[in-house]
């Protein structure tokens, strides 16, 4: 299938490593151009190198600075004069249970991880063009509580709502929101849970899934080959949602 990518602009945060980079890898290969960020200038560069310079171009930036979004958009509309989607992701909250996470991991965590996907949301809508496609890279616990993850069980319901609601008010312009849940996907953040959190549940396909899976889902949730698909949660995650 075409998925009509050639040529569009996306602007993927967090696009350095783990899902965001397999995303920015996956619209790249389908002729896309992409604008990625990411707080390590070395690896920023190497990313973008990866990529290929020609369809990439990266901007030091971090989710929690407010000046970032408009950073990215503007590196789009500088270098190829279009913004045609988004992939609003960016790094996890930390583990811990209410009773343990004091209240400036909540404030540091709520300003990264919730109000960084607001602020990136409200400019990306201000400047994305007609039949422009919007995701939202959340967590299955905005379905369900997940064990030693009390922070991402507080914060990622909300921004499912946020969506759904950016999906109703944005799609008289013909602008697409949806968001994507990610089970128990091999990334370097997966080490660093598995040590807090403990194992529950099982995955009826019986593994773990790469981050190549999830990110074919995503490009094409992002293209116009997704064009009536708005307002949906998709949890890629092997079956494990019940």
């Amino acid at each position: 299938m075409d998925l009509g990518l050639t040529d569009r602009v996306y602007v993927v945060s967090g696009g350095t490593r783990g899902l965001g980079f397999a995303v920015a890898r996956a619209l790249t290969a389908e002729g896309a151009r992409v604008v990625i960020s990411g707080r390590n200038a070395g690896s920023l560069a190497a990313a973008v190198r990866e990529l290929g310079e020609p369809r990439a171009a990266g901007v030091a930036a971090d989710n929690a600075d407010p000046e970032s979004p408009e950073r990215l958009v503007g590196a789009a509309m500088d270098r190829w004069d279009r913004l045609d989607g988004a992939l609003v992701n960016g790094g996890g909250p930390p583990v811990g249970s209410v009773a343990e996470v004091s209240d400036d991991i909540w404030r540091r965590s709520f300003e990264s991880v919730f109000l960084g996907a607001v602020r990136a949301a409200r400019v990306i809508a201000d400047n994305l063009a007609g039949n422009g496609s919007m995701a939202f890279v959340l967590s299955t616990s905005a379905h369900a509580p997940i064990p030693g993850l009390d922070i991402s069980n507080g914060l990622r319901p909300g921004l499912a709502m946020l969506m759904r609601t950016m999906a109703t008010g944005l799609g008289s312009r013909g602008i697409r929101v949806n968001a994507l849940l990610p089970g128990r996907i091999l990334t370097e953040r997966t080490g660093y849970v598995d040590a807090g959190v403990p194992k529950t549940g099982v995955i009826p396909l019986g593994r773990s899934g790469e981050p190549g899976e999830f990110a074919r889902v995503a490009a094409f949730v992002l293209s116009p080959a997704a064009s009536y698909l708005s307002g949906a949660m998709i949890p890629v995650d092997g079956g494990a949602t019940a």
